[in-house]
């Protein structure tokens, strides 16, 4: 058995462990963008922000494709598949497949904007993106940040603790508008302000200007900006651009069964590059992050090995520090996106605490929690199986109320 993943990411690295362990004789050839060891993508924000060294970025030893007998392809992109014979295109030859992953994860979303070939403009996606960005860090003075998202924050708050500047352009009402609702964003958008950050919504940068390095950009509502360093956060897409969508079914990402199997035989699909069931919203979606694409990898691997072992479909969370604010989120935060949804909140102003509780039919599909998110994991586990709160829903916005009763 011929097996091929495409990414080098967690998912990959965990379908390929699962393989080898399910069939210690089969061909494992894995695929990937990036010759650096397996790592930790969340963590790139850590190296960049000084508290995390570059080192400790990988998740599996330099040995690792030699340990599990796998042969590595890296440092360079499949360019195109021929799902009816089986192989994909890379770095100028065909490698055959009778099982393949795509788990490419995601690729950053571009922008519009004049002089984006500017020295000193970054994406940060990847460890050396982030290599790159502290290259330049001791000459820099003042950064600009576009996008309000979880990459946007956390450039932005990594790069201040580095000293600069730092103006943030978001084109929504509120930093991460994606994941907590309108008050928690206003919330985070005082706490980001009283610390320095420059927080600019609706507008966005049209034009970048410099001489080889960027030096200033001209903003949609006709100001100009003064910036050395510019990193743009506006999201991800997956990366698929080498898919025959005339043959793979793929919306965002590429749909897939609850076996992770994609609309051709033999096709498999996982983490950010994969679109499944989202338990909260009871639709397809596409959730990339970590978890996720790890917990989808190992299964991808087992399927694929031949032990049909079904995906209990994903879940959107988060948590994150914004300085003296700690934040939270499951499933469904913006409650115009659940038809007949109800919502509950509560804020307390002297300690700062925010609950917002999304329902839909007796159950818990969404939270959004500011502060004191201690049980919060509790919360998550009742959208993540659906469990029904009817007539107690109000009380579990009661600071004093022990949430295990209903878990």
């Amino acid at each position: 058995m011929q097996y091929v993943i495409i990414g080098n990411g967690i998912a990959g690295v965990n379908a390929a462990e699962t393989i080898r362990r399910m069939d210690p004789d089969g061909r494992i050839v894995m695929i990937g963008d990036e010759s650096f060891p397996p790592y930790c993508r969340p963590m790139i924000s850590m190296v960049l922000e000084g508290s995390v060294s570059h080192a400790r970025l990988p998740v599996r030893p330099a040995s690792f494709y030699e340990d599990w007998q796998i042969e590595p392809i890296l440092g360079t992109r499949v360019t195109g598949m021929d799902v009816d014979d089986g192989r994909v295109d890379v770095d100028g030859r065909s490698v055959p497949y009778d099982r393949l992953l795509i788990a490419t994860g995601a690729d950053p979303r571009p922008i519009q904007a004049e002089g984006l070939a500017l020295g000193n403009i970054f994406y940060m996606r990847t460890e050396r993106q982030v290599r790159r960005m502290l290259d330049v860090l001791d000459e820099s003075r003042r950064a600009l940040v576009l996008g309000g998202g979880l990459v946007g924050f956390k450039a932005a708050y990594g790069l201040m603790r580095r000293g600069l500047a730092v103006t943030m352009l978001i084109r929504s009402g509120y930093p991460l508008s994606l994941q907590v609702d309108a008050f928690a964003g206003g919330m985070i958008r005082e706490e980001l302000t009283a610390h320095g950050l420059d927080v600019r919504v609706d507008v966005a940068a049209e034009v970048f200007e410099g001489d080889k390095t960027v030096q200033a950009a001209r903003l949609s509502d006709g100001s100009r900006l003064d910036c050395d360093l510019v990193v743009i956060g506006k999201g991800v897409l997956p990366a698929l651009d080498f898919v025959p969508r005339d043959r793979l079914e793929v919306d965002l990402g590429l749909v897939v069964d609850p076996f992770l199997q994609t609309s051709v035989s033999h096709v498999y699909a996982a983490g950010d590059a994969a679109e499944s069931i989202d338990v909260a919203r009871q639709a397809r979606w596409v959730n990339a992050i970590w978890p996720e694409a790890a917990a989808q990898g190992r299964v991808a691997g087992f399927n694929m090995a031949g032990r049909p072992v079904p995906y209990n479909r994903s879940l959107s969370r988060n948590v994150i520090r914004i300085f003296d604010l700690d934040v939270m989120t499951a499933g469904v935060v913006d409650p115009q996106a659940i038809e007949g949804s109800e919502v509950f909140t509560r804020f307390d102003p002297a300690s700062r605490r925010y609950r917002q509780l999304v329902f839909k039919d007796e159950r818990l599909v969404g939270m959004t929690l500011v502060n004191a998110i201690e049980q919060g994991g509790v919360l998550t586990a009742l959208i993540q199986n659906r469990i029904p709160v009817a007539g107690r829903r109000k009380r579990l916005l009661a600071p004093d109320f022990n949430y295990r009763a209903v878990a």
